[in-house]
């Protein structure tokens, strides 16, 4: 019921009409705020290892040709991206076969402390995430504007293994972060992952939460319908309940 009042209340309120779109990134008029990131060749950080954003005119009306025409490479873990099980889990769930129900509905966003270096059960439990569905956290990448940098910062916070497997057994179905994985940088085994992913936990990365504060959301996350694979590129938005 949630998601079939929240789509109605897009098409009729959030959109405005026909040509009449209202999402802004400022979040006015409408009340959602894009949180995606902006993917620029020029300016987005890469995961370290992960192939670079190439975008190239095949057709181009600045040369003479009737109209524009784009070539796009790039990871499908660049920018704002989900991860679906399949990312580890062999046999898992590919992107195209990840619930829509899952990527659409409500959303906790927790402002993690300033100083916290890794999301652990210590720093999860700082805060009422318990009964929350989907779980988005801001933290010092955020604070520190990590996305003002194409360099990759290898020290973003992550999840570890012991909260994320808290969320998992708690029931939670989506936990985003705010930088380009929530698995620390360098573990020798992908704990986190496999604990949120192997309970079916749809994961987001790349979120780009400088604007919101923390507190109860509207969340739409929207994934490239990608049959087969791991992870694609999406679309994420928000709206203050």
């Amino acid at each position: 019921m949630f998601l079939r009042t929240l789509l109605l209340a897009i098409v009729f309120h959030g959109l405005g009409g026909p040509g009449h779109a209202q999402l802004s990134d400022s979040g006015a008029p409408s009340g959602w705020i894009d949180v995606s990131v902006a993917v620029d060749p020029a300016k987005t950080p890469i995961y370290e290892g992960n192939p670079p954003a190439q975008f190239t005119w095949v057709l181009s009306m600045a040369k003479g040709d009737k109209l524009n025409l784009s070539d796009l490479h790039m990871g499908a873990h660049t920018g704002t991206h989900i991860d679906a099980p399949l990312h580890f889990i062999a046999g898992g769930a590919s992107v195209d076969q990840v619930a829509v129900e899952k990527l659409i509905g409500p959303a906790l966003v927790i402002e993690c402390s300033r100083g916290a270096a890794i999301i652990d059960s210590a720093e999860l439990n700082r805060h009422p995430w318990r009964g929350a569905t989907r779980i988005l956290f801001k933290t010092r990448s955020s604070y520190d504007n990590f996305w003002n940098d194409k360099s990759f910062h290898k020290d973003f916070v992550a999840i570890s293994p012991d909260a994320a497997e808290l969320m998992a057994q708690a029931g939670v179905e989506l936990v985003g972060v705010d930088y380009l994985s929530a698995e620390k940088f360098g573990s020798p085994e992908p704990r986190a992952h496999l604990a949120l992913l192997g309970k079916g936990v749809v994961i987001v990365e790349g979120l780009d939460l400088r604007r919101v504060s923390g507190g109860n959301y509207d969340m739409i996350a929207l994934p490239v319908k990608l049959a087969g694979v791991e992870g694609a590129p999406t679309r994420v938005v928000l709206r203050k309940r």
